[in-house]
């Protein structure tokens, strides 16, 4: 069984590493091995230079070979090796858990997030936070904690050289404290260079996001050129940030690198003054000079981790942005579980807005009685759809209520009420799965035979059998191998197949011939009957689908009627001619050859 990922802290006062501490203490036996293998390593490789020091001083002293000291010797690197390799495997091990712990946070934290974050947020941004920014982090976790066992190889190391030598140790370590001081220097110069890089990299995903998924728009204005101008430019910016980044690398490192150099000649001119003086063997110095290259190991990386570790900082920091992000849209605490809804909706004097002071529906009062059918009409922009989402809780209203059987949708639980509220629009999104996979996408557990029958609800059968490999035909990327029509009829049949008690029809067949639009129709009169149904009406067809249609001006429901009463009303005729225009206008386009590239061409 799937083990449940882990969480990072919520508190976004802490530090980005002390965030990640539920995440690391999630995995804290792995990690725990991990560790000890590394200080046991560190005590082995700091007992090898001791031993080569024995060995020179017998060879230099007595002239011979200590056969036994030097079998010990290859026993102690056999086992620094083998030790070793345990270190990175469960260290990595680590990482790489940790990196799943997050993808899977960043994913399910999306998921429950509202609308509103993701129309003011380009997906682009989201896939390289998601993506780059996670591997940043876990780069720094599968490299950054060897400067754990590089510092505890330098204690251990320190230890041992002082008893051999305190002028010696002196001058090895006289360079380290300006080591850390430009290393200082350079994180502070480095960190905001990291997270303009990752924000260019995130930019640069964005437009190829919307290239892949709008290259049929940018085909047909011949706009590739455009497009490429657009990515070289945002390449250029990743190129400059990088550049910067690295020449403040580049400018700090020499020094660090040097520096520890500079104290290694010292150390071996004053150890060769020693041993003239019968201070220190030949075997002390040479150990010391080995304990000295393990001291300077963690100077000399101490670049690459601090940019590491500014680069991970960054990353972080842009993914508890959306981890910190909190839905608008969320059960209270006595939310209700509804049960099979009557279908009784009200709008009660409903205001909302997407932005402040721009009211989309204002004062709007609807009724919809159970199993009836209402069809809304009005001009573009007056809020037809927008009626739709707050009846599905895409959005909450600002003043008012929506309510379904007498309850106000924000006092029922999410789940309960989208079971009971089926919604198809007029752009459809199919997943790359099979045709009956997409229809069942919300009964998973649905048969065959039930998939069928909602396809055939939705004039849908004769075409799925047509393809390849009929309801097993997998569709291509948000469906675009079918056409708009069919794309439509798939999405109408996966919302039959639920069942809702309420459905809410927006443009649903826009992209469908008259012919198949009638046949859609005639099934859709005899499934809505008892059900009760909201229809978004573009087109004169769908509103005789309707039992009473309401007329929506300005964001407000300002007529009500059968279709025939109405056309008393000068508004609704206006209405309804620019309607009829618009349906001339598709139908001209379509007759002149306009069509869509799919399995097959809509039937006509």
């Amino acid at each position: 069984m799937t083990r449940a990922p882990a969480r990072v802290d919520p508190d976004p006062e802490k530090g980005w590493v002390r965030r990640l501490v539920p995440l690391l203490r999630a995995h804290a036996p792995i990690l725990a091995l991990a560790l000890a293998a590394s200080v046991l390593a560190s005590a082995l490789q700091v007992a090898i230079p001791d031993l080569i020091s024995r060995i020179v001083d017998l060879l230099v002293a007595e002239r011979r070979v200590a056969v036994g000291l030097c079998l010990l010797g290859l026993v102690l690197a056999g086992a620094r090796f083998g030790v070793g390799y345990l270190y990175r495997r469960f260290l990595l091990q680590t990482a790489y858990e940790v990196e799943y712990d997050l993808r899977t946070a960043i994913h399910e934290h999306l998921s429950g997030l509202s609308f509103s974050f993701f129309d003011r947020v380009q997906s682009g941004q989201l896939i390289s936070r998601a993506n780059s920014d996670v591997r940043a982090v876990q780069m720094f976790l599968s490299f950054g904690p060897a400067i754990v066992v590089q510092v505890l190889m330098l204690c251990f190391a320190l230890g041992v050289m002082v008893t051999m030598s305190v002028p010696l140790t002196v001058v090895a370590v006289a360079a380290m404290p300006v080591v850390v001081l430009l290393g200082t220097r350079m994180r502070a110069q480095t960190f905001p260079l990291s997270w303009v890089v990752q924000a260019r990299i995130a930019d640069a995903a964005v437009i190829v996001n919307e290239n892949v998924e709008g290259v049929r728009v940018v085909k047909s204005f011949a706009a590739e050129h455009l497009q490429l101008r657009l990515l070289a430019r945002a390449a250029r910016r990743i190129q400059w940030a990088t550049v910067r980044q690295n020449d403040v690398v580049a400018r700090w490192s020499p020094p660090m690198q040097n520096l520890p150099g500079l104290s290694m000649a010292a150390v071996l001119v004053l150890g060769g003054w020693l041993i003239l003086h019968h201070q220190l063997t030949v075997g002390d110095l040479v150990a010391f000079t080995a304990y000295i290259a393990m001291i300077q190991a963690p100077m000399r990386q101490l670049g690459l981790l601090l940019m590491q570790y500014q680069r991970a900082a960054a990353s972080a920091q842009r993914i508890y942005q959306i981890l910190d992000e909190r839905p608008q849209i969320t059960d209270p605490p006595d939310a209700v579980d509804l049960g099979r809804a009557a279908g009784d909706v009200r709008f009660e004097d409903v205001v909302f807005a997407y932005r402040q002071g721009f009211p989309v529906l204002d004062g709007f009062s609807l009724h919809l009685r159970p199993g009836e059918t209402v069809a809304l009409v009005g001009r573009t922009g007056s809020g037809k759809s927008t009626a739709a989402r707050l009846l599905m809780r895409f959005y909450d209203v600002q003043a008012g209520a929506v309510r379904l059987d007498g309850h106000d949708v924000r006092g029922l639980r999410l789940a309960s009420l989208r079971a009971q509220v089926g919604l198809v629009v007029d752009e459809p999104f199919l997943f790359s799965i099979s045709v009956r996979d997409n229809i069942a996408y919300g009964r998973p557990d649905a048969s065959l035979e039930e998939v069928v029958e909602a396809a055939r609800a939705a004039a849908a059968d004769e075409f799925i059998r047509r393809l390849p490999r009929g309801y097993d035909t997998v569709v291509g990327e948000r469906g675009y191998t079918l056409s708009g029509g069919q794309r439509q009829r798939l999405a109408l049949a996966r919302t039959l197949l639920v069942d809702p008690p309420v459905l809410v029809l927006d443009d649903a067949t826009s992209a469908v011939d008259v012919e198949v639009e009638e046949r859609i129709h005639a099934n859709l009169r005899r499934l809505l009957r008892g059900r009760t149904t909201l229809v978004v009406a573009h087109r004169l067809s769908t509103i005789g689908l309707a039992d009473r249609v309401a007329l929506v001006e300005a964001g407000r429901v300002v007529a009500e009627g059968t279709h025939a009463e109405l056309l008393r009303e000068p508004r609704y005729v206006e209405v309804l001619a620019q309607v009829e225009a618009e349906q001339r206008r598709q139908t001209g386009r379509a007759r002149a050859g306009a069509w869509e590239p799919g399995v097959e061409m809509e039937e006509r």
